[in-house]
């Protein structure tokens, strides 16, 4: 009887192993084809470097590591992934290499904006003298500079001023002829 047993028990093993053996090869070929398929993906799309990006998938979850220029190519290599068939989600630890230069560059064309929209409502304001004003952005701060004819004028250029979308503050430094 123990011969029998011990072909029974072996036979259970060797089934059992195969079955393990199997599941785990198809997750293994599953998770090398996503990976395939997102390297692809990212070295079509001409918005990203994909040289700087790598990918690794365990299980169906996507590890993005390496390097990107902005937010936005962060974001891009995530959602193109995510479209990828048997993705199941995206770890992006991807690491934005400009984003100190990308957040001064947005923040000075917000600046400029916001002063050439100031500059041009005091200039279309009937009741200021709009070029005998400076003005002056930093970071949404907008600081009025120059003389007006008098506390009235003074106080409608900085209401024009606030009225402006995107300034956080007026600095009223403007002098009276009073």
């Amino acid at each position: 009887m123990k011969p029998y047993a011990m072909i029974i028990l072996t036979t259970s093993l060797t089934a059992t192993s195969g079955v393990y053996a199997s599941d785990r090869w198809e997750k293994e070929a599953s998770d090398a084809w996503i990976d395939g398929k997102a390297e692809a993906t990212l070295l079509l799309n001409t918005n990203l470097n994909s040289f700087d990006i790598n990918t690794d998938v365990r299980d169906g979850v996507v590890i993005l590591t390496g390097d990107v220029n902005s937010s936005v190519e962060k974001s891009l290599a995530e959602e193109l992934v995510m479209n990828i068939d048997g993705v199941k989600s995206v770890q992006n630890n991807l690491v934005i290499i400009n984003e100190n230069i990308e957040e001064a560059v947005v923040s000075g064309l917000i600046d400029t904006k916001i002063a050439s929209v100031v500059k041009t409502q005091l200039l279309a304001e009937p009741d200021v003298s709009g070029t005998d004003i400076n003005v002056e952005v930093n970071n949404g701060i907008v600081t009025l500079l120059g003389r007006v004819q008098n506390s009235a004028e003074k106080d409608l250029a900085e209401e024009v001023a606030k009225k402006v979308s995107d300034v956080k503050e007026v600095v009223n430094n403007l002098k009276t002829s009073e």
